[in-house]
């Protein structure tokens, strides 16, 4: 209940830990276990592990395929949508609320920023559009959750629904073809800078900034504090509901940017766009070591779990096998994350 009860749960995102809501920082007066300080390093270790072993079982079943440089880049491409969307998600869950309606929120605005209309104001027309209502679409569901007092479950499960309406309405079914130059060539390799495709750079800048700022301003530490305890939250000062509203809004910022971004890589925009990105963006976000109850989390943690879900995707693709394969695989890898996470607060609670 005192201020620095906010600052002690911010621990947890600054290190990456695990350990849940209510576990305290180690006592200085001897109590704490010194493992519990090396959970952080050996999380990250473990999923580039993973990534790394992915990448060798690729480099031994396709070996011509995979470790082309064009079918990397088009990983880190693939990677990048869903990535900016991941890195939004992520601060919602560790808020301790959830939002659904992320993929539903890409297609419209991808169809809204590629009508004839918007088209017509050119490369600015088009990413302002998406941006924009990317965010309008974010504040209605803080609004909702935050003011209306909604369950997120709820109030984003609502926001599925009609964004994805709206879409199929705005398009009346048919893709839109995006006929603006300069947003096209952001997908050739013309503009790669140093090899690397300008929608990667896109997914590094917002990581960067994400990372910055859940773990280095004020904002991450009250949705640290927020997500671990709201009602301490509320009593040490952070104005709990503006913070709920500020983190759906950045989800829709995230998601109006993932939006111009997919329809650079499409070179359309369809209200099919960003079908089950809610369930990919939790799921990373879950590998990577966010708790979905809240208070703990890490930027770095959930881009490798996109990277890892990307990189079994193209290497399934590479081999020929079914996407229902795909599926059970990526189940099988949730399943055991969640099992090591409540392994992991077993642990710091002994």
């Amino acid at each position: 209940m005192t201020q620095p009860a906010p600052s002690a749960q911010h621990n947890g995102p600054d290190k990456g830990a695990l350990a849940g809501p209510s576990d305290a920082p180690p006592s200085k007066t001897g109590g704490g276990r010194p493992a519990l300080g090396l959970r952080p390093d050996v999380r990250i270790l473990s999923l580039l592990g993973v990534l790394a072993a992915l990448i060798l079982v690729g480099g031994i079943t396709e070996p011509d395929s995979f470790l082309d440089t064009g079918n990397l880049q088009l990983i880190l491409t693939q990677a990048s949508v869903i990535g900016v969307v991941t890195v939004g998600m992520t601060f919602v869950i560790i808020s301790g609320g959830i939002d659904l309606s992320v993929g539903a929120m890409v297609a419209l605005a991808s169809v809204w920023a590629t009508t004839l209309a918007t088209q017509e104001y050119g490369f600015a027309g088009i990413a302002f559009t998406a941006v924009v209502v990317g965010l309008a679409a974010g504040l209605v569901n803080g609004v909702l959750i935050a003011y209306g007092g909604m369950v997120p479950f709820i109030a984003t499960l609502a926001m599925l629904a009609s964004a994805r309406g709206l879409a199929l309405q705005i398009t009346d079914g048919k893709t839109q073809i995006v006929t603006v130059d300069s947003v096209l060539n952001l997908g050739l390799p013309d503009s790669y800078l140093l090899g690397i495709p300008p929608l990667v750079i896109m997914f590094a800048a917002v990581t960067v900034i994400g990372w910055l700022v859940l773990n280095r301003t004020t904002f991450g530490r009250r949705t640290v504090a927020v997500g671990g305890n709201a009602e301490a939250a509320r009593l040490a000062g952070i104005d709990v509901r503006r913070q709920r509203l500020y983190l759906y809004l950045l989800s829709g910022l995230c998601c109006g940017i993932a939006a111009f971004m997919l329809i650079v890589l499409a070179g359309s925009g369809q209200n099919t766009n960003g079908n089950l990105y809610e369930l990919d963006a939790i799921a990373a976000a879950i590998i990577g070591g966010t708790l979905l109850s809240g208070g703990r989390g890490t930027i770095v943690g959930s881009v490798l779990g996109v990277l890892i879900f990307t990189t079994i995707t193209n290497i399934f693709a590479l081999n020929n096998l079914q996407s229902d394969v795909q599926q059970i695989a990526k189940g099988a890898i949730i399943v055991a994350a969640v099992l090591v996470q409540r392994r992991t607060l077993r642990g710091g609670e002994t």
